[in-house]
């Protein structure tokens, strides 16, 4: 073609770029703007046929170039046309996307002159041809592409015409449009889903949220919504759809989540494709590139060379954008699939019954195997894409090199892959063990943290440290091994293309296969891409091959036959029955022997409206035989138990939801503000809401944390109570209130709001059994005795009759007051009653989780200690230079290698064939053995910093106060715990590391080109500069959503925890579809921050990467311009060959840059554990009391004031009194007035602000806690028992003998129990103890007391959960087996403290009584004497509720 033709060609490339830019800027705020969605949506068809003729002709001119010079037929004349028509086709694409109302006029006169000039070149083709009239040397000749392409450009102008005379009619339809733009788009809709081509293209739909978070710090509002295709609802019910449409018997998972995403699929296989095929247009040109650059030639014009450095830009550029097209799209289908499958885990998880799963499994199936096939989406088009790449590969050598030396590299590929297996499966055990060792540490860290509070009252956190420390040490025996094999893999990575391409040149020297520097460096190239197939072929088997044990796993559990609900709603029922029982057996799954839990005998109807007791002594079934009514037991035999009506049920131990009161109260019902009011007046919590900060907005902790037993109880109640039920099923729901409450709730409720209702409830405090219309009497899983009260009683060998007597023997150790009829004392017992709840334990306070509920973060960049103490955590730092030292001299040795073989192959006649391969695998063999030397001093770097850091944070959480486990859910210390130590262990070291190794290779590049070409250095510093701007623009935003990321987690896995351990009453309630809304708000705010955070990556790699293709194909233009004489051929196709890799060197440093960055969260999230403020010592050597102290046990409490926190009242206010030695003192008093503030004080819970507490002379502020602690004993309100054997929990640090374990458990009256298993003491107890009754439980927490025989003993309300008769038992065991200790009891029942010596009534933080109980009763103006009074009335007869 002439040159002037070529101009033309030029000059319509470079308008077409300007144009592009300046339209950019001009109209930047306007992208995927209103209207530019209402032109997308009203594409007209001459815009899509326009489209559709520019793609085609461009292929076609593109595909003619590249046949023509792989034919190789000289100078390509069509090089600029086909490079004029991709602008053509970009600025269409780009036109269309924007809603241009008419086409570009560039695009319009580039239409006008490629058809003319088609027209012509056809037309004296043709007159050539047949008239032999000569072609004006103007012309150029005509091809194949000219005479297909001429009809489709008259169209393209035809097109063109049409459009841009249409504007006129487009204008007066224009406000109509509007408005319905208006009525349309009124709903916020996602900007990615609403984005244009090119937006979607260069991630301009994030620039909202950039401008955003560059003037503030994003919070979770600020982030738009995802599309609708990725939440949660959508993905679910998708994945349930291609479930249904499976019709083999066997349902496959796999199939169904590739049915359920396989477009978003196809359309990034489409990139991943283009993106491979691209990048190895680069190596396939080297070789002419090189060639061009040796040629002698003068005749060899310019433009050969121009086009060769376009066709690398394009390919380039190309290649970036289908890379993050591709990139971004696996991570979207990652979240969609895993939001999916969460969903559906979620809905499982609620329908299972019978404790099928627990609940740390499921969570498991969140956090490892949804996370992992999520992931897998990633690595899913590796499987094909590696044939793939390897045969690309060898095409370039077999063209360049071929036949032998082609297969010696493909041999020698998969040598060195088949070599990598090995490594790659123990890769893959020592991951496994890493993770059982990291599975066994974490379920221990989880119970510790749960039971922290007795484990420090107990003072075995330090052996319960060591436990963890051991567990720790396993696991990190196994990271060691893990971490050195990785370092094999890792210098294996680096040192293959040195083998592959020392074999391949060798064979060539061999046979004398010519080598020049083109064929040479593009070898050299082609070796650096396969690098990664031959990496990450044993990663992608090991990803499969966990993908898909999680698959199975997810599967097995999704895939379970739904258990059929034993609960019939029966709409047609007789006449005013409720609830109807026939004979039957029900037993637990997990239960071992063949006797069943709950045997009913004969049939049992309960009438709508009755109340129902059910009594029995500690692990007679009462709790079972609520279950057995709400179908959460397997029915044995007999039909299933039918209810008619809705049902609220009320669990013995509380379930509280995180969030506000109300929210707790509502569950869900929309409020109704004055059965609301009732209800809280009738559970006692008005006066609890008036002392909290924000009353009933006020925030709960994580499983109620910050209330107490019997707060969580009430608000259990109202929860019931307010759903309005037809049905209601109480199980012991006045246990864990005092006496005053019980009654005022047992009258509130039971007797006034649910007079007309269904009442269930269990009792131990007999003296309710009188108000019932039916009592169940309950022994061994049977009931033993049905009936009236009154007729029960009158049986004289009636089971009933033998609990009562229990009860009335402990009624009877208390001798009502003198002159007890007096008014003055029954009108004191009144006023008590009505005021009672009016003082609230501030010790926890709902004020501390406010402020904790919401994870505090830290804001702006990690700071720079962060990254000094993790890179000098290990051996101060003194490794560090090596690491750095190795980097730089394997990437000196390597380019030196490349460059002495590309050098040495053109001096045939200086350097002999045997020299040049010696020489080149001595320099490779050097650079690989410093990749060895750097990868193994790394790994050891990364073992001493991960330990370090994890002893810095578990030490430090282990000495935080109790006050700091209240208010910090455990969810976040196990995270820090599990997830961001897993970081730390693996992960941040390697990429830190990575990071100052990606820098070095681009630096050194960098310097091999500015040696090319001195102006590139240059060029290369202002690239650097917007590079550095762009990423601190780009930072601000991306770190914030960075941090989001696990903070949104959290949240969904507190929720399935939560929803789990509270199914039962879920289901109750019939809210599970409101809990899965909640859920599904959850997931879809995790995902849409992961999604963003996604797009925000590739978002700055778009914008880099095009700045260092644009630097590279300017060196290139460079090169091409140069006289021949003033570069060094071999030398500036060396340069040319790593600029290939340019762009992916820059974006691996950027994606390093800002994982880094991310990462580094982690270890600041762990530093933020490091500096826990601190318990007192444990141990004082100066001050250490001896070894018998306290021999006698006396207390003196001097002047004693406490207050929680500077900000709140003080809970005791000057308490002044003497427990004297081997004494029992009980201390009473209504809720809130301090009687667990005193207990705190005596163990050092909190410190007191003012006086002191004297035990045996020594004053207890002055000893170290673990001598403090070690000499007290304690049973609290909440037993607690560990996972493990009933040995372990009773004796913890092995310090008894079996036979003193069998005397203590005779004296609990648990032997019976524990002999009924064959295992005796090795007998499991489950997580929680869960397998035990709340009751057996307290006597296990008393048996453990006993066996320690300590002076002082506390009994919490350690007796609640126990029926009277075993309370009477336990009271009589303690009275003498304490005979020489001194005992406290804090009590609710007034028979549990009567029998005492002394007893101290507290109220409002003051002593307000302090004498013997005698000489209390005889004074009846009391205060002891009218909390005797009421437990009597309340005890005597059914009157008091009436």
């Amino acid at each position: 073609m002439d040159v002037n033709l070529q101009l033309v060609n030029v000059a319509f490339c470079l308008l077409f770029v300007v144009w592009l830019l300046w339209d950019c800027l001009k109209e930047g705020g306007d992208f995927g703007s209103d209207n530019h969605l209402l032109h997308r949506g009203k594409l007209s068809l001459f815009s899509k046929i326009a489209v559709a003729l520019n793609f085609i002709i461009s292929i076609s001119y593109v595909g003619f170039c590249l046949h023509e010079f792989w034919v190789g037929t000289g100078p390509i004349e069509a090089d600029f046309s086909a490079i004029g028509w991709c602008c053509a086709c970009v600025v269409a694409v780009y036109a269309v996307s924007r809603g241009a109302e008419k086409w570009p006029l560039v695009l319009v006169l580039w239409w006008g002159f490629s058809g003319t000039c088609d027209l012509l070149v056809v037309v004296f083709y043709i007159l050539h041809r047949f008239e032999s009239v000569e072609v004006p040397k103007f012309l150029p000749k005509a091809n194949i592409i000219d005479v297909l392409s001429l009809p489709l450009s008259v169209l393209l102008c035809f097109s063109g015409l049409c459009k841009n005379t249409a504007k006129k009619m487009s204008n007066t339809t224009k406000p109509l449009l509007e408005n319905q733009l208006g009525n349309n788009l009124g709903h916020d809709s996602d900007p990615f889903s609403s984005a244009g081509i090119w937006s979607q293209l260069t991630f301009r739909w994030l620039n909202p949220l950039f401008v955003k978070g560059r003037h503030e710090k994003l919070q979770l509002g600020d982030v738009p919504p995802i599309p609708r295709s990725e939440t949660a609802d959508e993905a679910a019910s998708l994945l349930e759809d291609s479930l249904r449409k499976q019709k083999t018997q066997v349902t496959s998972l796999p199939n169904a989540i590739l049915d359920a995403i396989w477009t978003p699929l196809a359309v990034n296989a489409v990139f991943a494709g283009v993106n491979t095929t691209a990048s190895y247009i680069g190596p396939l040109l080297i070789t002419s590139f090189v060639d061009f650059l040796s040629a002698k030639d003068e005749n060899l014009k310019w433009h050969h060379g121009m086009v060769l450095a376009l066709v690398f830009f394009t390919a380039k550029t190309v290649e970036s954008l289908s890379q993050r097209q591709w990139y971004f799209g696996a991570r979207c289908i990652g979240i969609r699939v895993r939001a999916a499958l969460m969903a559906l885990i979620y809905k499982k998880s609620l329908s299972i019954k019978y404790g099928g799963t627990s609940s740390g499994k499921i969570i498991n199936y969140i956090n490892v195997d949804v996370e992992r096939i999520g992931d897998f989406c990633w690595y899913f088009h590796g499987i094909w894409l590696l044939p793939v790449q390897v045969i690309f590969a060898l095409i370039i050598l077999y063209k360049n090199l071929g036949a032998a030396p082609s297969f010696a590299a493909l041999f020698t590929t998969i040598f060195v892959m088949v070599s990598n297996t090995p490594l790659a499966n123990m890769q893959e055990s020592l991951h496994t063990k890493i993770m059982e060792a990291k599975d066994s540490r974490i379920k221990a860290t989880a119970e510790t943290l749960k039971s922290m509070r007795i484990l420090k009252l107990h003072s075995w956190e330090s052996t319960f440290l060591k436990k963890l420390l051991q567990l720790r040490e396993t696991e990190r025996g196994w990271l060691k091994k893990y971490l050195y094999t990785s370092s094999a893999v890792a210098f294996l990575f680096w040192a293959s293309p040195t083998l592959v391409s020392v074999v391949t040149f060798g064979v060539c020297v061999v046979l004398g296969t010519p080598l020049t520097s083109g064929t040479v460096l593009s070898a050299l190239a082609t070796f650096r891409i396969l690098q990664d197939p031959i990496y990450n072929l044993p990663e992608l088997i090991s990803m499969i091959a966990q993908t898909k044990v999680s698959i199975d796993r997810v599967q097995s559990f999704i895939m379970e036959d739904d258990q059929k609900r034993l609960l019939h709603y029966c709409t047609v029922s007789e006449p005013g029955v409720a609830i109807e029982i026939e004979a039957g057996e029900f037993a637990w799954q997990n239960r071992e022997g063949k006797k069943p839990t709950i045997k009913i005998t004969k049939k049992l109807k309960i009438s709508k409206g009755s109340k129902v007791a059910i009594c029995g002594s500690v692990g007679s079934g009462k709790t079972s035989f609520l279950c057995s009514i709400l179908g959460e037991i397997p029915r044995i035999s007999g039909p299933s138990i039918k209810t008619y009506g809705s049902k609220a049920f009320v669990p013995q131990s509380a379930w509280i939801q995180t969030g506000t009161i109300r929210d707790n109260v509502l569950f869900g019902k929309e409020m109704n503000r004055d059965l609301y009011e009732n209800v809280v007046e009738a559970c006692a919590l008005n006066h609890d809401i008036e002392m909290w900060a924000d009353g009933d907005l006020c925030v709960v902790g994580e499983r109620g944390l910050n209330l107490s037993g019997g707060q969580k109880q009430r608000i259990q109640m109202a929860r019931a109570l307010y759903s309005n039920s037809d049905i209601y099923l109480l199980d012991d729901p006045f246990s864990a209130v005092d006496a005053h409450t019980g009654a005022h709730m047992f009258k509130k409720c039971l007797m006034q709001l649910l007079c007309n209702k269904t009442v269930v409830y269990v009792t131990h405090q007999l003296e309710f059994l009188d108000a019932s219309d039916l009592v169940l009497v309950m022994k061994d899983g049977r009931i033993v005795e049905s009936g009236k009260y009154k007729d029960l009683i009158s049986n004289p060998d009636g089971e009933l009759i033998r609990q009562m007597a229990a009860h009335s023997k402990s009624l009877n150790q208390v001798k009502p007051p003198k002159a007890t009829k007096s008014a003055k004392s029954y009108h004191r017992a009144k006023q008590i009653e009505e005021t009672g709840i009016k003082f609230v334990d501030l010790s926890r306070s709902s004020r501390v989780s406010e402020r904790n509920l919401h994870e505090e973060t830290e804001s702006g960049r990690v700071k720079w200690r962060v990254y000094a103490t993790f890179v000098t955590s290990a051996y101060k730092g003194a490794l560090v230079p090596i690491i750095l030292l190795c980097q730089v001299l394997f990437q000196v040795l390597q380019m030196a290698s490349n460059y002495w073989i590309a050098w040495g192959s053109e001096r045939n006649g200086s350097v002999t064939r045997e020299q040049l391969i010696k020489i080149f695998a001595l320099l490779s063999g050097g650079s690989s053995f410093f990749i060895l030397g750097r990868a193994v001093v790394l790994s050891t770097i990364a073992l001493e910093t991960a330990q370090r850091l994890f002893l810095g944070m578990i030490t430090s959480v282990f000495r935080a106060p109790l006050s700091f486990f209240d208010s910090t859910p455990s969810s976040r210390i196990l995270n820090r715990s599990s997830t961001d130590q897993s970081i730390v262990d693996t992960d941040i070291p390697f990429r830190l590391a990575g990071l100052a190794f990606a820098l070095i290779q681009l630096l050194s590049i960098v310097v091999l080109m500015s040696q090319v070409a001195w102006q590139v250095f240059f060029l290369f510093l202002v690239i650097f500069a917007i590079s550095i701007w762009y990423q601190s623009y780009y930072i601000s935003s991306a770190r914030e959503l960075a941090r989001m990321v696990p903070i949104q987690q959290a949240p969904v896995l507190q929720h399935f925890s939560e929803s789990i351990s509270g199914a039962t009453v879920i289901r109750s309630f019939n809210q599970e579809d409101w809990f899965w809304k909640k859920n599904a708000e959850l997931i879809n705010d995790y995902s849409r921050v992961a999604f963003h955070n996604s797009g925000t990556m590739e978002w700055l790699c778009v914008r880099i990467n095009f700045l260092f293709n644009l630097v590279f194909f300017i060196l290139l233009v460079i090169l091409v311009s140069l006289p021949r004489s003033a570069i060094d051929p071999s030398l500036a196709g060396l340069a040319a060959t790593y600029g290939l890799n340019l762009n992916v060197l820059q974006a691996w440093v950027i994606w390093n840059l800002c994982n880094v960055e991310n990462k580094m969260i982690c270890v600041e999230r762990i530093l933020q554990f490091t500096g826990i403020p601190s318990e007192a010592p444990l141990l004082i050597e100066d001050c250490r009391p001896d070894t018998e102290w306290p021999l006698n046990g006396r207390i003196e409490v001097e002047d004693l004031h406490v207050q929680y926190n500077p900000f709140l009242p003080k809970v005791l206010k000057g308490i002044t009194c003497t427990f004297p030695s081997k004494k029992k003192i009980g201390v009473v008093g209504r809720t809130g007035s301090g009687k667990s503030t005193l207990i705190q004080a005596l163990f050092r819970v909190v410190e007191p602000t003012q006086g002191r507490i004297v035990i045996d002379g020594i004053d207890i502020s002055k000893i170290g806690l673990q001598d403090l602690r070690s000499k007290l004993s304690i049973i609290p309100q909440d037993p607690t028992l560990f996972q493990g054997t009933l040995r372990t929990n009773l004796d913890p640090l092995q310090e008894h003998s079996d036979h003193d374990i069998w005397e203590v458990l005779h004296k609990c009256h648990l032997a019976e129990n524990v002999k009924q298993d064959e295992r005796l003491l090795d007998a499991p107890v489950a997580e929680d103890g869960e397998n035990w009754s709340v009751g057996q439980r307290q006597l296990v927490c008393l048996a453990r007391v006993l066996l320690q025989r300590r002076r002082i003993l506390v009994l919490d309300e350690a007796t609640a959960s126990v029926d009277t008769a075993t309370d009477n038992l336990i009271q009589k065991t303690i009275r003498e087996e304490t005979s020489g200790c001194t005992v406290i009891t804090v009590a609710h029942r007034i028979p549990t403290v009567v029998d005492n010596d002394l007893v101290l009534v507290l109220g409002e933080g003051n002593v307000v009584e302090y004498d013997s109980p005698s000489r209390l009763l005889g004074d009846s103006n009391s205060a002891f004497s009218s909390l005797v009074m009421e437990f009597l009335r309340r005890s005597s007869t059914k009157n008091s509720y009436e």
